[in-house]
């Protein structure tokens, strides 16, 4: 018996919309901007158009109420839309 996807998924996703907004600095300085997909208590995943996000990334976060330091877990890219995970960083991590 295999388990989908959404049967390994350790947190609850709880629909969200809104703008989120990601910042990194390495390799150059980029902004990006997005749509808020789910969130849980330790992530989110956003649609955006840019393809330079990668696993193991660290962005600066923010949307609604929320702001922080985040990990891209996972980018990907089907049809042409862009789709990126983030864990987020307990602070001082």
């Amino acid at each position: 018996m295999t388990l989908s996807h959404r049967d390994q998924r350790r947190e609850p996703r709880q629909p969200a919309e809104g703008v989120v907004r990601v910042r990194l600095s390495n390799p150059q300085p980029l902004e990006i901007s997005g749509q808020l997909i789910d969130v849980t208590t330790g992530g989110f995943r956003m649609a955006h158009g840019n393809t330079l996000l990668t696993a193991g990334q660290v962005v600066e976060f923010a949307y609604q109420n929320a702001s922080g330091h985040a990990r891209v877990v996972w980018t990907r890219i089907v049809a042409g839309k862009v789709e990126s995970g983030f864990l987020v960083m307990a602070a001082g991590a």
